[in-house]
């Protein structure tokens, strides 16, 4: 009894002023200076107001994405919600999250308190030191593809209060227009692909949220159905370790079945399992069991990225305030991996002097 009135409290929790404000508070982080930020942050007490009664009444729908492309690390749509629903995603994750956080599996590293790429690295070290073998899969356009009436399924597998489901079809709904991905699935016909809607938007805090709730099923097939010790997931991109190499390539071939019933496929060409003393790239590293080295695109990126730093520098449309926590967030970064002599040649390549100084 107390279980179910703790349910259907979830939507009063989620709309209560004090989850609103925790949830203001923290969409505001790092964005201070953002304008959008500001207006909202300007008469922040009446926005919260107005967006409580607008869930409440389920009034509430979501505003226009911003979309643009970018081009690093390879082309991809991102979409960034307007302010106001960013504070909404945050009041929702605040008050789902843990339903479905007590249930993700340890080696689940992508947006979640204490994991993170580094750790995700670590482990996928840890797991090169005691297999012989890595199969490594990175799934074929993960966010244009999630299925909407598949991610609401599963959704409702955890989580019974009626309001809460109701925003949460309603931003699943609100999704803007993704890239088209047509591709069959048994037990398709032809028009099966375009009745569908699919496609959440790179960039929305709930988007990274329900990656993790839609692959969950994966990660338990993995650990739990194949009995595969070594395992690690960050978002679309996982590995699989194990000693026996003919066992990797059946494990592969059931991961490709089992990821069709999510209407999703793997990058088979690339699918291939490989001795773990030779490097496995992985989150911007190249890993050994001992070490690790930053990839070269990554290293082409920065220095690209260092460049633009100088000439805005050079320009005075930066400050040298602005520049610094810039390079040591990519120095802290860099010394994650083997990377002293590397760093050294890089940031001392990058002299900063203004324009016309001498």
């Amino acid at each position: 009894m107390a279980e179910t009135a703790a349910r259907d409290s979830l939507f009063d929790r989620l709309t209560s002023w004090e989850n609103l404000l925790a949830a203001a508070r923290k969409t505001r982080r790092g964005k201070r200076r953002n304008g959008d930020c500001a207006e909202f942050e300007l008469d922040r007490e009446r926005e919260l107001l107005r967006l409580q009664h607008e869930l409440r009444t389920r009034i509430y729908r979501p505003g226009r994405y911003r979309a643009f492309y970018v081009s690093e690390p390879k082309r991809r749509l991102i979409s960034a919600a307007p302010y106001r629903d960013r504070v909404v995603h945050h009041a929702l994750i605040r008050v789902i999250g843990p339903l479905f956080e007590r249930n993700f599996v340890t080696d689940s590293y992508a947006n979640r308190i204490g994991k993170g790429t580094h750790r995700a690295a670590d482990r996928c070290q840890e797991f090169a030191r005691r297999f012989a073998y890595v199969l490594q899969c990175d799934i074929v356009k993960f966010f244009p593809s999630v299925d909407h009436q598949i991610l609401k399924t599963l959704l409702r597998s955890r989580v019974r209060d009626d309001g809460i489901l109701w925003l949460c079809d309603t931003i699943i709904d609100g999704s803007n227009e993704q890239e088209r991905i047509v591709r069959y699935f048994p037990p398709d016909d032809l028009f099966s692909p375009l009745d569908r809607r699919r496609g959440l938007p790179i960039g929305n805090m709930t988007s990274q949220f329900w990656a993790n709730v839609y692959l969950h099923g994966l990660d338990n097939f993995v650990k739990r159905g194949l009995r595969c010790r070594g395992y690690v997931r960050y978002v679309d991109d996982f590995l699989i370790f194990g000693d026996d190499k003919e066992a990797m390539w059946r494990v592969r071939e059931k991961v490709i079945e089992f990821l069709e019933g999510l209407r999703l496929g793997i990058h088979e060409g690339r699918a291939q399992v490989r001795p773990t003393r030779r490097p496995t790239r992985f989150l911007g590293y190249r890993c050994w069991p001992t070490h690790r080295f930053l990839t070269k695109e990554n290293i082409r990126r920065f220095r690209r990225y260092g460049r633009w730093l100088q000439e805005a520098y050079s320009r005075g449309s930066m400050t040298w305030q602005d520049i610094k926590p810039r390079l040591a967030a990519w120095n802290a970064h860099a010394a994650t991996a083997d990377s002293l002599s590397l760093r050294y040649r890089v940031l001392s390549a990058l002299p900063f002097v203004r324009s016309g100084s001498g």
